[in-house]
């Protein structure tokens, strides 16, 4: 069953919901809409709901000539096989390597795990992508955290 809703917005923040909606390829405004609330929900249970399962894509970069960080990296992988679902690496340059896991896990656990691979000597950059995860409902559009830049 579908509800309908009508909402009103001042000219400016319509023109702006047009050009995010052309630009993220939504084919019309109500699947935009449903988008957005569906990601601030998302994220408001994992805010709430610390323990809540979810699953999580970790991808940061770094410096391989970073003494010891690639063993200290796959230490703790290997640390948490149970949450570590796959991991991807790949070589941007002679000195940057970026790598990408999923996750899975209660989000408490998940982001401890993120906050210690992105506090190593040599991590640049991370970001973590959690989407929650609910007994027979399927994934809620996740919630994007910045761990470091």
């Amino acid at each position: 069953m579908m509800q309908r809703l009508t909402i009103s917005m001042d000219d400016e923040l319509a023109a702006a919901f047009e050009s995010l909606m052309v630009r993220k390829g939504y084919a019309n405004r109500s699947e935009a809409i449903r988008d957005m609330l569906r990601r601030e929900l998302g994220e408001m249970e994992l805010t709430v709901a610390a323990g809540q399962p979810c699953v999580a894509v970790l991808s940061y970069i770094y410096d391989h000539h970073e003494r010891q960080l690639s063993s200290r990296l796959t230490d703790l992988q290997h640390d948490h096989h149970d949450m570590t679902v796959a991991t991807m690496h790949a070589h941007l340059s002679h000195e940057d390597c970026i790598e990408t896991a999923i996750l899975r896990g209660s989000s408490a656990e998940v982001e401890r795990f993120a906050q210690e691979v992105v506090a190593q000597t040599g991590v640049r950059h991370g970001h973590i992508h959690l989407v929650p995860l609910a007994a027979g409902q399927p994934p809620a559009v996740g919630a994007y955290r910045r761990l470091r830049s």
